[in-house]
């Protein structure tokens, strides 16, 4: 094979290897359920990341093997699939943009809206009544708010004012702050000062079974849960697809350099005889 193939495979090589991350991260995403008890739009990444895998597989046995259909088919589709990548980068860049969350005077956590995130986001939990009661039953059935009633660090109000809630902690376990509820536990407040500053005000219930599950703040937690989760998949996505550019722009020119010494060694072959 010939110094220009060579070279060709061990670009393509590379290339494979910065599609891995890309998988993985599809993957993990589509195999986690955190806290928050939903998936979103988890499949497309994990599906793109192993049609990037296997590109790069047939773009180096086509390297490997010489075969330059083969190359040219896989420049074509793994072009395809990085203008792919790039879009739902950009796509999950602004749909993930607002956070939902507002700081609170006093408090260490934030709480947190509906109204903060972008209308893509809040369809996922506000047009299928069906899917937020799954989500609303697994929140109800998992150990979340729980813990944090048994957190036994609590022991006055400054000091879970001054805690770092998750999301689905501060919109799911507890009631808004601009009720006015008085501390008496984590998961037990009393007395609200001002229940009309909210519609959440009333749906929050010291019930273990039902606390703010029904709440609008618990969906907005649920939401600001999943952003969380994206813009760490996002910062490895974006890692992959810059250095895939980069190798690909190389993988380019040595498949063009490679045409270039094949006709001139067939030139060659010809003038010879």
């Amino acid at each position: 094979m010939a110094v220009s193939n060579n070279i060709t495979a061990c670009i393509n090589f590379l290339a494979l290897l910065c599609t891995v991350p890309v998988a993985a991260t599809g993957l993990w995403l589509a195999a986690k359920q955190g806290e928050e008890c939903a998936r979103l739009a988890r499949w497309p990444v994990a599906i793109l990341g192993l049609l990037l895998v296997a590109v790069a597989l047939a773009g180096f046995a086509g390297a490997r093997y010489n075969r330059r259909g083969l190359l040219a088919c896989y420049l074509f589709a793994m072009a395809a699939l990085i203008a792919l990548l790039l879009a739902l980068l950009v796509f999950a860049f602004v749909v993930a943009h607002d956070s939902g969350g507002y700081p609170v005077l006093g408090r260490a956590y934030q709480d947190y809206r509906l109204d903060g995130f972008s209308p893509w986001m809040r369809s996922y939990v506000s047009d299928d009544p069906a899917r937020w009661e799954g989500i609303r039953a697994c929140l109800a059935a998992s150990d979340t708010c729980r813990k944090l009633a048994a957190n036994g660090a609590f022991i006055t109000p400054e000091q879970f004012y001054q805690s770092h809630l998750s999301p689905v902690q501060s919109g799911c376990c507890k009631p808004p702050t601009a009720c006015g509820y008085a501390y008496v536990s984590p998961t037990v407040w009393t007395s609200p000062a001002n229940p009309a500053a909210d519609a959440d005000c009333a749906a929050w219930s010291n019930d273990p079974a039902q606390l703010c599950y029904g709440c609008g703040s618990c969906k907005a937690g649920v939401l600001g849960g999943l952003r969380e989760e994206w813009r760490k998949a996002n910062v490895a996505l974006l890692v992959a697809a810059v250095a895939l550019i980069f190798v690909y722009v190389i993988g380019c020119s040595a498949f063009r350099n490679a045409q270039t010494e094949d006709l001139f060694r067939r030139y060659k072959w010809g003038n010879h005889y």
